[in-house]
C-alpha cells in the first residue's frame, strides 16, 4: 500500500486516480506529476516499485502544498476574513453561501435543515 502525504492511496486504482485522494492534488496536478515522474497513464498503485512511490513523495513535498497544511492555510484565510469583517467574512460567520449563490430558495446544505416559523399556518391539503 503505497502512502503518500499521510494519505493510504487504494491500491487497484490507476495512480493518476488515486493521487486525486490527497487533499490539494487534482486530475491535473495529478497528470503533471505522473508525467514528471515519467510513469504509464495506465500503471496502477500496485504495480508501483518502492522508488517509483519515493520519487512521487519527494516531488509532492517539494513542489505542492496538500493536506494539513493547505487545510490550515484556507482556515487561517478564512478567519482572518472574519476578524477583519469582509463582505466574505460575515458571509462564513452567519453559515450562508460566500459566492452569491441566492439563499431566498435552496442553500440548504450551507444553512442547514429549515426551522419552522411560529405562527405561520401550513396549507390545507
Amino acid at each position: 500500500m503505497a502512502r503518500i502525504a499521510g494519505v493510504n492511496l487504494p491500491t487497484a486504482k490507476r495512480v493518476v486516480i488515486a493521487l486525486t485522494y490527497i487533499y490539494g492534488i487534482g486530475p491535473v496536478t495529478a497528470q503533471k506529476i505522473c508525467k514528471q515522474v515519467g510513469l504509464a497513464a495506465v500503471k496502477r498503485v500496485h504495480q508501483l516499485t518502492e522508488s517509483e512511490v519515493s520519487k512521487i513523495r519527494e516531488l509532492i513535498d517539494k513542489d505542492y502544498q496538500v493536506e494539513g497544511d493547505l487545510r490550515r492555510e484556507v482556515a487561517m484565510n478564512i478567519k482572518r476574513q472574519m476578524d477583519l469583517g469582509t463582505y466574505r467574512g460575515l458571509r462564513h460567520r452567519k453559515r450562508l453561501p460566500v459566492r452569491g449563490q441566492r439563499t431566498h430558495t435552496n442553500a440548504r446544505t450551507r444553512k442547514g435543515k429549515s426551522k419552522p416559523i411560529a405562527g405561520k399556518k401550513q396549507v390545507a391539503k
